[in-house]
């Protein structure tokens, strides 16, 4: 089969490696859709990447044994190898897993666990059935686009009488704008780059921020009568922006953080938290008992479509990595 691996810096290329076999209640995934995340991150960085991705849509081609699935099921292919059996997998939590498999040691093979492939080898138990209408690029935003904002939107109890605030409107936060949107909450947005603040315009923002502007906080306060925002997600990962989120927030409001950084943002437990009464969270993925909820929004909001920018073919991986570094897009997906 085709993977695409990263080579060096700002080098990309697809190579052939063996086609993975299924094993136990593992099954083989013929990839159709690879959405893109971040990483474009080790692109810009360098050394030799050769198992790229964690999200995939695809059709079920073979099983080892009966199971969940059956060949010809098409699937949303839902990230990591958790164990399964502990806790927070059977709770559907399976994100938090402390016990992840090896995918090599499991299975004996070394390919396969690669969403930048034409194949790919999941548990059934993480392979999400896609309704018959729904085409396999929407249903990618089950996945990055929608997912981690889904969850966080979720542990905030996020509603129509909510005002919203997302920094950073990467594609991950553009699937925030979407995701509160569908709940009917006002969203205000702050994000710098040109491209993607328009984006999230077009998306049902109903005011974007640049952070560099001048009085951002002052700003924000006085869209919402001095009080501050209900709730707000950080999809950035800076620090800067964190410590916007947590300022911006009303007393006995919600914070949940989502975008992942080396950094740290300063917290004062006195000032932030016990007087303030702020609720803050952390925030990975959804709980596998939402994926009912995000088909709804992947099915009926009215701006969904516009979360993918662009498609290339895997063999102009090169162009998509360039193309995600630069920012001027929202979700990118590459097709096997």
């Amino acid at each position: 089969m085709r993977q695409a691996i990263i080579a060096g810096q700002r080098h990309a290329e697809v190579i052939d490696v063996a086609t993975p076999r299924p094993v136990a209640n593992w099954a083989l995934v013929r990839v159709t859709v690879t959405p893109m995340c971040t990483e474009y991150k080790a692109w810009l960085a360098g050394g030799e990447h050769r198992f790229l991705g964690h999200e995939a849509v695809g059709e079920v081609v073979e099983v080892a044994q009966p199971g969940r699935v059956q060949p010809g099921d098409r699937v949303v292919v839902m990230p990591m190898y958790p164990c399964g059996v502990c806790r927070f997998c059977v709770g559907g939590d399976y994100i938090h897993c402390q016990h992840t498999i090896d995918p090599s040691a499991f299975t004996g093979q070394e390919t396969g666990w690669a969403t930048y492939a034409q194949y790919l080898l999941k548990p059934d138990w993480l392979l999400a059935p896609i309704p018959a209408e729904m085409p396999d690029e929407r249903a990618a935003l089950a996945l990055c686009a929608l997912g981690p904002t889904m969850g966080a939107l979720e542990r905030m109890w996020v509603d129509a009488f909510d005002t919203l605030l997302i920094t950073g409107a990467g594609p991950v936060g553009l699937g925030g704008v979407v995701n509160g949107r569908f709940r009917g909450a006002r969203v205000l947005v702050v994000e710098g780059h040109p491209w993607r603040a328009q984006r999230a315009r077009e998306l049902g923002a109903e005011d974007v921020y640049d952070p560099a502007g001048p009085d951002l906080l002052s700003r924000i306060l006085g869209a919402t009568d001095g009080l501050g925002v209900d709730a707000a997600v950080d999809c950035s990962g800076v620090p800067a922006a964190q410590r916007t989120c947590i300022d911006a927030t009303r007393r006995l409001g919600q914070v949940c953080l989502v975008g992942e950084s080396s950094q740290d943002v300063t917290l004062q437990a006195s000032r932030d938290m016990i007087r303030k009464g702020l609720s803050v969270h952390g925030s990975w993925h959804y709980n596998l008992s939402l994926y009912p909820k995000v088909l709804q929004v992947v099915e009926n909001s009215p701006h969904a479509d516009r979360l993918v920018s662009h498609t290339f073919s895997m063999e102009r991986v090169q162009d998509a990595l360039a193309l995600c570094a630069s920012h001027d897009c929202a979700k990118v997906l590459l097709r096997p």
